[in-house]
């Protein structure tokens, strides 16, 4: 089609290929479902431990010489982990294509996962996350996912996991998670650039033939449920700003009314310069330096969020405005300018997405993730374009909760006037 050809393998992988043959580079995107939300609980960690592993020595090359070998061919090679899934990446000339797809799946099937590799990564795991508690905004975060998703949902904890978790992750949970996660019936590779579907295939088979398959498991993951009422968690930090985060469980990324939640929460505090929440919060009342709004789909769920920073002693003020602009979304519909202002800008934009064959190829990989339609670049538009101020109105009454929301408060609690609420 359109946005490329899909292939399913011998070994189960999903290969995406679309040419492109303006330069002779060619790109490789690689989605790996081995992300956080297939790890055990109390290893919590363990995926994006396993993921930034996988660079630091492989088939016998240590760090230093895979990226050496590499630079030598101005290759860039990367690979990380996440939620949903681990990523990788490959960027290199179409000449040498096949040292750096030999790269990628040394990297890949063959990780060695050395001790002092392992205890190192360990050490800076731990290093990172007492950094974040250090920081406001980070804090926030972590509050928020907690109070949303539930500490034992992956999407209710930090991807990094904890300083006890992590201290229990040893090398043989690395080795048994790699050889049971990263198998090609749970890979998409997109490809993107100067090559062909016969070529791709050649170096697969050349360079991933003992590649196995490997049969998994359902993800089964309970939804959040919506909160009954509005709920505070202040978290007390000696500063002069509030970090708030507010919102509730929202749409996974395969919900059919996805494309009319993106152009409504544009309009509500999804657009940078233009948005409800933005305009009258900052603009109009200066009661924050920053105030937006965005759903954020996963897999298997997401949430619904607002931001907002303010001076500790406008919090209050904030938040009840805020949520005011949030119930109006719900009673009466948008303008006939702020629909169109909102499509026009969602269109305009998306050609951006597209860009680079990183993008594309990266696009690639998520349409196939996620179940989304292979014609995926032509339906967008037409999708974004045909919705309306009733269709904008009904998904704001069906997914918006004002009434409804977990409001986490990092700041000065006792200058935020909320110790009554």
């Amino acid at each position: 089609g359109p946005v490329g050809d899909r292939y399913l393998l011998s070994n189960g992988m999903v290969l995406l290929v679309k040419e492109n043959h303006t330069l002779p580079i060619v790109t490789m995107s690689m989605i790996i479902k081995a992300g956080s939300i297939v790890e055990p609980d109390d290893k919590a960690g363990l995926a994006g431990l396993t993921a930034g592993l996988l660079m630091k020595g492989a088939a016998g090359m240590s760090a230093e010489q895979i990226s050496d070998a590499a630079d030598f061919i101005g290759a860039s090679l990367d690979v990380g982990g996440g939620t949903d899934f681990a990523t990788a990446g490959l960027s290199v000339l179409t000449k040498d294509a096949d040292t750096g797809f030999s790269l990628l799946s040394k990297v890949l099937t063959s990780p060695d996962f050395k001790q002092e590799e392992i205890d190192r990564a360990k050490t800076a795991v731990k290093a990172a996350i007492i950094r974040k508690e250090q920081e406001p905004d980070e804090v926030a975060q972590k509050t928020y996912q907690e109070a949303i998703f539930g500490a034992d949902s992956p999407y209710g904890r930090q991807v990094e996991g904890t300083a006890k978790t992590v201290d229990a992750i040893t090398r043989d949970d690395i080795v048994n998670f790699h050889k049971t996660r990263y198998v090609p019936n749970d890979c998409i590779l997109a490809v993107v650039g100067d090559t062909n579907v016969n070529e791709v295939k050649a170096l697969i088979e050349k360079y991933m033939a003992d590649w196995r398959p490997r049969e998994q498991m359902p993800v089964v993951l309970k939804k959040a449920d919506i909160p009954a009422k509005i709920t505070y968690i202040k978290v007390n930090r000696d500063i002069t700003q509030a970090n708030i985060l507010m919102g509730h469980p929202g749409v996974e990324r395969e919900n059919p009314d996805y494309y009319t939640l993106y152009v409504m929460n544009y309009i509500l505090g999804g657009g940078g310069f233009v948005s409800r929440i933005l305009d009258k919060i900052r603009d109009d009342m200066g009661l924050a330096y920053s105030a937006y709004s965005y759903f954020n789909p996963f897999k298997y769920d997401g949430s619904y969020t607002i931001g907002l920073e303010t001076k500790n002693e406008s919090a209050a003020q904030a938040i009840d405005e805020t949520l005011k602009i949030v119930e109006r979304m719900k009673k009466e519909p948008v303008t006939d300018k702020e629909l169109k202002d909102a499509k026009d800008f969602i269109t305009g934009s998306f050609p951006r997405k597209l860009d680079t064959n990183s993008k594309i190829a990266g696009l690639l990989t998520q349409i196939q993730f996620y179940g989304l339609d292979l014609n995926y670049f032509e339906m967008y538009e037409r999708e974004i374009t045909k919705i309306t101020k009733e269709d904008v109105l009904k998904a704001a009454q069906k997914y918006l909760h004002p009434d409804k929301v977990k409001i986490i408060v990092v700041g000065n609690i006792k200058e935020t006037k909320l110790e009554g609420r």
